[in-house]
């Protein structure tokens, strides 16, 4: 068992909006792939990726790759999210070597400015996909547009059901991340305005389905400002979970930590001794467990 991690960087404008890729047996000590090349492009939409996020579906034996399509290359932060792009870039492979063809699904509200940082999780009560992803849009009694996190269920990422708005903080929430562990679901989210990440949990994903999520109390999350970006995956040879933050207002890339209970919320940064992030400044992405054979077939040999 390995762990794949898809993100996109920070360094010049040509390869910046990609997709990279690292691998790691442990989940902590990351190995950078593709010898200076990132791993897909996009010549579709704004011809930009930003926040990658692979997930596997064993039903389909499929990997499916959601990203933000987004170019920053010319224009300004107000125009990406009031008139931006509202679809969702989707890419799928059975071996993580050949990718499709990347495609656009537009499944934002038709009033809505972008959909940024998508994401999918199972939804074990519905037994599909629940993906999710935020937009900007001016719902009835709003004074200007807000950033709220969308989603619309899926078995297959082609055929979509309607739309529906999931997430409805005080503040704009940009970023979303969704793990479950025993009975329930933590959910990670960007408060926009207090630049903390804030933590969530409920038994069940679809609104419907559920009376609502309790907040779970972090002390060091808290208070934790300049974060964005929330990847959370299990460390199988720790027996803990670990909880990347990117620190993008000290452009510094993600800091791992770590907590033996999410419902907790006790969580510690990692001494730097403690991991190895490779030498790509890595930016919002994901991480996904894989099988040894799929590792074996990515990963640098010798």
């Amino acid at each position: 068992m390995g762990y794949l991690f898809a993100h996109f960087t920070s360094r010049g404008y040509d390869d910046r909006e990609c997709v990279w890729f690292s691998v790691s047996r442990d989940g902590l000590h990351w190995t950078d792939l593709g010898d200076g090349e990132p791993a897909l492009r996009s010549e579709i939409g704004t011809r930009g990726i930003r926040d990658p996020f692979p997930v596997y579906d064993p039903r389909l034996g499929k990997y499916f790759l959601l990203a933000t399509d987004l170019n920053t290359k010319s224009g300004n932060w107000d125009d990406f999210s009031h008139r931006g792009s509202r679809s969702l870039l989707i890419w799928e492979s059975d071996d993580l070597i050949r990718w499709s063809e990347p495609r656009l699904e537009e499944l934002a509200p038709p009033d809505a400015g972008c959909a940024w940082a998508p994401e999918a999780v199972w939804c074990v009560k519905r037994d599909c996909w629940l993906v999710f992803w935020a937009s900007c849009v001016k719902e009835e009694g709003d004074p200007v547009p807000k950033q709220r996190i969308y989603a619309a269920l899926t078995k297959d990422f082609h055929s979509f059901e309607p739309t529906f708005q999931w997430i409805e903080g005080p503040n704009d929430i940009i970023d979303t991340d969704v793990v479950r562990d025993g009975e329930f679901y933590y959910r990670f989210s960007k408060d926009d305005r207090e630049k903390t990440i804030t933590v969530e949990k409920s038994r069940v994903l679809v609104p419907e389905d559920c009376e609502g999520w309790e907040r779970v109390p972090c002390p060091l999350l808290d208070h934790f400002d300049g974060l964005e970006g929330p990847a959370a995956y299990w460390l199988e040879g720790r027996g803990q979970w670990c909880l990347l933050v990117d620190q993008y207002r000290k452009q510094t890339g993600y800091l791992p930590l770590v907590t033996d209970d999410l419902s907790s919320g006790d969580f510690r940064a990692l001494d730097p001794a403690e991991y190895d992030l490779g030498a790509r400044l890595k930016r919002h992405g994901g991480v996904v467990r894989i099988p040894d054979e799929d590792f074996a077939r990515i990963a640098p040999k010798g």
